[in-house]
Order: structure tokens, then C-alpha cells, then sequence
């Protein structure tokens, strides 16, 4: 007997679908920093918060768990003393990631005409 989630067509604009919150779990602001930061490699913790500038501790942790239990992020506990977990990402998540870098470079790119679009709309509702 197939499950709901194998009749599911998947489509991230349907309310019901698992892809939805894998979406935002990827292209949310904390999401988004943490994979992209482990692009660059494996991280413990503390050098991924220090990375990911400004997230602080239970948002970073409730970040990996999600991206974990996604599949896009691998925990691993190293057997050592003091205790010592790496985070890096997963095949898929290499994947996501990779498409994500694309479009915060394409945007950090235009960042002057998103200045100039925000000024002339400031300047259009008499200034913020």
C-alpha cells in the first residue's frame, strides 16, 4: 500500500507539500548563510556561529537540526575528549547549495541597483 507521501505530486506552491518546508529550510536567512558557509568545508560549531555572523546559539542549532533532518546537512561526533562535532554538507545539500551561491552572487552583483531602487522608493513615499 503506498504512503501519502508516495501518491503526493510534488509542488512547493501546494500547502500540503513536504517540498515547502525543505524549501525554506534551505532559502531561509539562517539556512541560506549556514550552507552556504559550509560550502567552504567542514565547521564545528562555534566556527560556523562565528561564520554565520549574527545567528545566535538556539538559531543555529535549530538551523542544522533542520537542515539535517533534511538531508542536507551530516553531524558527525567524533569520538574524542573534549567532545568534537563537525558539520558539513551532503551530496544533495553540496547540490542545493551550489544553485543558492548562484543567486547570492547574482544578487550581491546588483546591490547598486538595489540601493538606487530602494532610494527612489524612500524618496517617492516622502523618505523613511
Amino acid at each position: 500500500m503506498a504512503s501519502d507521501t508516495d501518491r503526493l505530486a510534488f509542488d512547493v506552491f501546494s500547502r500540503e507539500c513536504p517540498s515547502r518546508s525543505t524549501l525554506e529550510h534551505a532559502t531561509g536567512r539562517w539556512g541560506s548563510l549556514t550552507l552556504g558557509a559550509l560550502y567552504e568545508g567542514s565547521l564545528r560549531f562555534n566556527e560556523l556561529r562565528r561564520r554565520v555572523d549574527g545567528v545566535s546559539e538556539k538559531m543555529l542549532s535549530q538551523t542544522l537540526h533542520a537542515l539535517e533532518r533534511d538531508g542536507l546537512v551530516l553531524r558527525e561526533a567524533q569520538p574524542v575528549n573534549p567532545p568534537r562535532v563537525d558539520y558539513e554538507l551532503t551530496a544533495f545539500g553540496r547540490e542545493v547549495t551550489e544553485k543558492l551561491l548562484g543567486l547570492i552572487r547574482f544578487v550581491e552583483g546588483r546591490m547598486d541597483d538595489v540601493l538606487a531602487a530602494r532610494t527612489r522608493y524612500d524618496e517617492a513615499r516622502g523618505g523613511r
